[in-house]
């Protein structure tokens, strides 16, 4: 009998070690992150959103087979040790919400998404200007374009 209890508490360890997988959470800041740009910034930050969907529906799968493993379990208790209680999909949820706010914060930084700077004017020659007087117009004259007065 004694043997018995051990090689069930045995299985039951068993089993709940395939309960589900450790988080495996993305860190914030990433040593290459300084040699990113804006097209990179914002090719991760679209597959963080699509990882961030992907554990959202493991996460709804997870909880139904926790649901179908505890009522189960009613009638067969060793299903109880294969729950998942980890909180994975969580866990990464969090971290990549995380990293989101520092690559946002790093657009910034970079401009991404703003408008460019208008370029310098050339630094070609200028036309030279005129040192002769200009004659102001009169109220009742029409107004003539740059017409340099006699002298």
């Amino acid at each position: 009998m004694n043997m018995r209890v051990l090689r069930i508490v045995a299985l039951c360890a068993a089993l709940a070690g395939c309960a589900g997988r450790a988080p495996a959470p993305v860190a914030v800041v990433q040593p290459t992150d300084r040699y990113m740009d804006c097209t990179a910034i914002l090719a991760e930050v679209g597959a963080n959103n699509e990882r961030v969907k992907q554990l959202a529906a493991d996460k709804g799968l997870k909880t139904t087979q926790n649901v179908a493993a505890g009522v189960a379990g009613i009638f067969i208790p060793v299903l109880w040790f294969g729950m998942d209680f980890q909180g994975t999909a969580d866990t990464e949820i969090t971290a990549l919400q995380s990293r989101q706010q520092y690559l946002s914060m790093l657009a910034d930084q970079k401009r991404c998404g703003a408008e460019p700077e208008p370029p310098p004017p050339p630094r070609g020659k200028r036309p030279a200007k005129s040192t002769r007087p200009v004659a102001p117009p009169t109220a009742d004259a029409e107004p003539q374009e740059n017409v340099p007065a006699k002298q």
